[in-house]
């Protein structure tokens, strides 16, 4: 009966949303204190049905149910428990379950954690978010049912998870993911409550910068994982392909990036308003459209679960009245929204304004890049590819410049600066960063451009924080800046740009590779290191046999490592995975992968010797530790305060504006 259960927890808890998007506003137009109150408990029961609908499709998988089809297509008796336990996501109907249950769940934390604010506002956020659950809920139970029955019979067996997803990675990175995908959400509703309700000003930008700030975190820690997952499993040894389903997952993250910076602004000096709320419409929208693009069919990916071409035509009528909706709204105030402060060309807003205006247009064209294909195709015309180089060649043109804003904005001044002091400001760190970036060039032995660029520009945007903090120092406004944990988190999130920009540039730079026939007793040379193969042997895993090929690493005569690349045959499908042996190092990952059996007991063997490739995550965890550090500042836990009438005090306003 669990299967029942969970569909039963499913129904009402789109009926519950009904409610939740629909008597909250009910009680806005007719005055009705009690029904506005009621969008809080409402959610909270949204979110216990959805829950125990999740759980019901969890014990299904546990319980090996295979009457249930869902399970029967993701599953197997001799999958171990915890590839069980993420098979409920593994493919579309449990990921779309899970997607709602993130989205409940965001829906709840607003509820809990913004009591304080006014209360109209609030409520038209909480009947937003009941609409878009509404939405996904109906989707699921008219399209996606994932307790749907096999009757009159049930399988003998599963048919397995997709192997590519029985990794310690897949457990972890969809959840994470979804938390930033959905996490937009929080800004998208509360962008439509500042329309609704005319709330924008520095208080709601205030109320708004923690909620995107943890969004953004979950989102880049989520993409990091599926980066490190694709580095490893799919045994290409590459990082980031620009595959679609990559870049459905990049562009949300992206303009999330440029809201996050006009919040700043917004907060700080009351501006970028209409700005700021358009990158909150866009940021959700394009989260959107990602679910689209990954689960209607119109892609076929690794990373994608292409479904029925029906649930992709609700989808985008669903895609079509949220974003067309809430850009009707938005056009419809957009001249309410005027600023009411200006500022110089010459200043930290028109920095921000450049950084702003560079990530649309990289967003842009990864969106240029990955819909083309799909418009050409769907027009009857000859299919195309756009691949790495495309997008490659963008990101420096875009990326260059946006680092030297990057960081030449970290120490411009509010409102106006001064030419001069500007000019003097920015010699120190040129010369820091030219003269290291050619120092390090000639230590790693390669003078490439790429190499000598990425170099520069980490240098850049790092010598310029120590450059600020000198400047404080010597003014006597060190001590206040040290103790702002939104300045630490910036400078975190900027010195993880850096460490990413040194990540790709030196390991597409200096990343040696080879394929090779080897055999018992076969050695190759590259990049100084000497690989010897010692053989292939068997070995059992809980739902698989593996081929496990021996391989010792020598360097200068000394023994460097032991690597153990797999060929794995999974025994309920009979699928075949290259499991990668890799020996990771700060400065270097020594790789290596088998291809297909040859004549004579031989093997086809990937080697390849990738230096600093663990510095784009290791960048990744820092951007993401950034955002973590700046939704900690004491003021983002000071509640806002109320008057009786619910309106904003000036106190708590002069405070954000501080």
């Amino acid at each position: 009966m669990y299967p029942e259960f969970g569909l039963i927890a499913l129904i009402f808890a789109g009926f519950i949303a009904l409610l939740q998007s629909s008597i909250p506003l009910v009680g806005i137009r007719y005055k009705r204190p009690e029904l506005i109150a009621s969008a809080g408990p409402l959610s909270a029961l949204v979110f216990v049905a959805i829950l125990i609908s999740y759980y019901y499709l969890t014990m299904s998988f546990l319980q090996d149910d295979f009457s249930v089809v869902y399970v029967a297509n993701n599953s197997n008796s001799l999958l171990p428990w915890y590839y069980k336990f993420s098979a409920v996501w593994g493919a579309h109907e449990g990921s779309m379950l899970l997607w709602v249950l993130v989205l409940v769940g965001w829906t709840l934390a607003v509820s809990i954690f913004s009591r304080h604010l006014q209360k109209d506002f609030r409520a038209v956020a909480l009947a937003s978010q009941g609409m878009l659950a509404l939405g996904f809920i109906l989707f699921l139970v008219f399209t996606s049912n994932p307790f749907e029955r096999l009757l009159p019979f049930s399988a003998p067996e599963g048919s397995d998870l997709n192997p590519l997803l029985q990794d310690v990675g897949l457990i972890f990175h969809p959840p994470m993911l979804y938390m930033g995908y959905v996490g937009f959400s929080v800004a998208f509703s509360f962008a439509l409550a500042a329309l609704v309700c005319g709330k924008l000003d520095p208080i709601w930008a205030k109320w708004l910068r923690p909620w995107t700030n943890i969004a953004w975190a979950f989102l880049t820690a989520g993409i990091a994982l599926g980066s490190w997952w694709a580095y490893y499993e799919l045994g290409w040894g590459g990082w980031w392909f620009w595959d679609p389903v990559e870049n459905a997952s990049l562009m949300p993250w992206i303009v999330g990036t440029a809201l996050v910076h006009s919040l700043a602004v917004a907060e700080k000096r009351n501006l970028f308003q209409s700005w700021t709320v358009l990158l909150a419409i866009v940021a959700f929208s394009l989260s959107l459209l990602g679910t689209f693009l990954v689960r209607s069919g119109v892609l076929t990916s690794v990373h994608s679960f292409a479904s029925d071409p029906e649930r992709g035509l609700y989808i985008l009528i669903f895609l079509f009245i949220v974003i067309g909706g809430s850009l009707f709204l938005y056009g419809l105030r957009m001249g309410d929204l005027k600023p009411t402060t200006g500022f110089e060309p010459l200043s930290a807003e028109s920095m921000l304004l450049v950084n702003n205006l560079l990530l649309t247009l990289f967003a842009s064209v990864v969106l240029l890049g990955t819909l083309y294909p799909l418009l050409i195709e769907s027009l009857g015309m000859q299919s195309v590819s756009v691949g790495p180089p495309y997008f490659n060649l963008f990101l420096v043109i875009i990326g260059a410049p946006l680092m030297l804003f990057m960081g030449l904005g970290q120490r411009m001044r509010w409102r106006r600066d001064d030419m001069s002091r500007v000019l003097k400001s920015i010699p120190l760190p040129l010369i820091v960063s030219l003269v290291l970036a050619i120092v390090f060039a000639a230590m790693l032995g390669s003078f490439k451009a790429g190499l000598v660029g990425a170099l520069f520009l980490a240098i850049w945007v790092v010598s310029h924080l120590i450059e600020d903090l000198r400047a404080k120092y010597l003014s006597g406004g060190l001590s206040k800046t040290l103790k702002s944990l939104t300045w630490w988190g910036m400078c975190t999130a900027h010195i993880g740009i850096a460490v990413l920009a040194v990540g790709i540039g030196l390991s597409a730079a200096l990343t040696e590779s080879v394929d090779v026939r080897m055999e018992a007793g076969t050695k190759v040379e590259l990049a100084g290191y000497e690989f010897e193969f010692d053989g292939v042997y068997q070995e059992p895993g809980p739902n698989y046999t593996a081929q496990v090929a021996e391989v010792f690493v020598w360097k200068d005569g000394f023994p460097e490592a032991q690597l153990y690349p797999e060929k794995r045959r999974y025994l309920a499908g009979g699928d075949v995975l290259t499991e990668a042996g890799i020996d990771a190092g700060i400065g270097r990952d020594l790789f290596v992968s088998m291809g297909e059996s040859l004549e004579g007991g031989a093997w086809a063997v990937r080697i390849q010797v990738k230096p600093f490739i663990r510095w784009t995550w290791f960048g990744a965890i820092f951007m993401a530790l950034g955002g973590v550090i700046g939704i900690l500042d004491r003021r983002y836990r000071m509640p806002a305060i109320t008057d009786s009438e619910g309106s904003q005090s000036t106190n708590d306003q002069s405070q954000a504006s501080t």
